[in-house]
């Protein structure tokens, strides 16, 4: 009887909510919506900066420089990155750079068929390197291809066991810097790697003000849904 009587009060409350909430002239409910629609309007409006600031801050990681025994300079962005590697090795973080080889546009070979020498983003990598100061003999070169960030560490991995090689400093842009050094620390996992960020200065990436340039808007955008794909696909 008791349990009865106490399911018929809850249907009883429901029906009289639901009563109450259609008796709501339609001019009520507009209030109501645009008075919830201001509310969150001013909330962002002045939380937005703060919470886009630290979206931005988010993706970078950059460590204290030490001395290594390779610095990978990461393929893509040639001309931020390029410098940045540049100034390390000269510096004397390291003696060695590593560059990756890309993917080859479709195309490629057929230009090759003809004859047509079209240099491959390594070649223009190094060649930025070579007029900045950075001797031939200290550029390791692959002959591997790497598709994305995930093969490029770990064809990187394969060249440091190779050489006896304990640390390592990845240059790459600001924005992928925390992705970059998350896929290296999970590809290093159970060595005795170490392996440190420095992302390059030479980006005009700035974390308080990044969504004010459209192409870093698209940049960051893209990076958190790698940022998701990659936890999702590789477990960083």
């Amino acid at each position: 009887m008791f349990g009865m009587n106490d399911n018929q009060e809850t249907v009883s409350s429901q029906d009289e909510s639901f009563r109450t909430i259609s008796t709501l002239k339609p001019s009520t409910i507009l209030k109501w919506l645009v008075f919830l629609f201001i509310i969150i309007y001013f909330l962002v409006l002045f939380f937005h900066v703060p919470l886009l600031t630290g979206l931005g801050r988010h993706l970078v990681i950059e460590h204290p420089p030490e001395k290594s025994d390779l610095i990978v300079c990461m393929a893509g962005s040639n001309i931020e990155r390029g410098l940045a590697t540049a100034d390390a090795y000269k510096e004397g973080l390291s003696s060695n750079i590593y560059i990756s080889k890309e993917k080859l546009p479709d195309g490629y070979e057929l230009l090759e068929e003809k004859g047509i020498k079209y240099p491959e983003e390594g070649d223009l990598l190094e060649r930025l390197l070579l007029d900045l100061g950075v001797p031939g003999s200290a550029i390791i070169r692959s002959n591997l291809e790497a598709d994305n960030s995930w093969d490029e560490a770990r064809l990187i991995r394969d060249e440091v066991e190779k050489r006896g090689f304990k640390s390592i400093i990845i240059i790459t842009s600001p924005t992928h810097s925390r992705r970059c050094w998350l896929t290296f620390r999970k590809v290093f996992e159970g060595t005795d790697v170490r392996v440190l960020s420095l992302p390059s200065k030479y980006s005009k990436f700035n974390v308080e003000a990044w969504w004010k340039d459209r192409s870093y808007l698209r940049d960051v955008l893209i990076e958190y849904e790698k940022l998701l794909y990659y936890r999702l696909k590789y477990g960083v």
